[in-house]
């Protein structure tokens, strides 16, 4: 785990180039050049409704807030000005732009480069846990969510927006299947199929609050749940 700097003041290229790297040289490559193409193919996505759920779900974080996977920042403006902000991004190149957006907006966070499943905070120690399209990524899904109720106080909560797996049996779920690992090579771990709200349940999640729609822009990614779940008592 490195902790990498918020200061505005910072050489935050140096900092972010200086995280050790684990992948081989063609998926680093691969890594910073999705990096790059991230904002640009999420465009539609985010104008068409997605800023307008970011800003809905995010409304409600309060206390010591922890986003897993903040990748480039795009929920930076939606938090309330009042909470206290712990960034984490495993990916060099996406910390490094992450590292752009924070300074740029004034914000002062540290950003943890350290895995979903893996991080470096006491147990119950945050109110809030934020997950927006991050849950899909993650290489182990139960030992994130496991991971983010250890973390959460118990009253605590955590706040998501994931798209997930359509229907068993129709034809978009059928496609998911097909195409599940072809895409997450593609699309840098992304899985197109994971059935969260079950996964949630299942990890001990009660969820207070839930909604489903579609993602705009996308087809194979279309269906998408968003809300907030609170960890149930033992």
């Amino acid at each position: 785990m490195t902790i990498l700097t918020s200061d505005p003041s910072a050489d935050t290229e140096r900092t972010a180039a200086a995280v050790p790297r684990t992948h081989g040289r063609l998926q680093r490559a691969w890594g910073h050049f999705f990096a790059v193409i991230y904002e640009p193919l999420m465009q539609a996505t985010e104008k068409g409704g997605n800023a307008a759920r970011r800003a809905a779900v995010l409304a409600h974080a309060r206390g010591t807030v922890v986003e897993l996977g903040a990748g480039t920042g795009l929920n930076l403006s939606y938090y309330p000005p009042d909470v206290e902000l712990v960034l984490t991004e495993p990916e060099p190149p996406m910390a490094r732009r992450l590292l752009g957006r924070l300074a740029q907006s004034g914000r002062q966070a540290p950003v943890l480069q350290a895995p979903a499943d893996r991080i470096p905070l006491p147990d119950s120690s945050v109110d809030t846990v934020v997950c927006t399209l991050v849950l899909c990524t993650v290489p182990d899904l139960d030992a994130t969510l496991t991971e983010i109720r250890r973390l959460l106080r118990p009253d605590g909560q955590l706040l998501f927006i994931e798209h997930v797996a359509a229907e068993p049996g129709s034809r978009l779920r059928r496609w998911q299947d097909r195409l599940e690992r072809p895409w997450r090579r593609l699309a840098h771990g992304c899985h197109t199929n994971r059935d969260t709200e079950y996964a949630l349940r299942n990890a001990g999640f009660a969820l207070a609050e839930i909604h489903h729609g579609q993602m705009e822009a996308e087809l194979l990614l279309r269906p998408l749940t968003w809300g907030t779940a609170n960890p149930a008592a033992a």
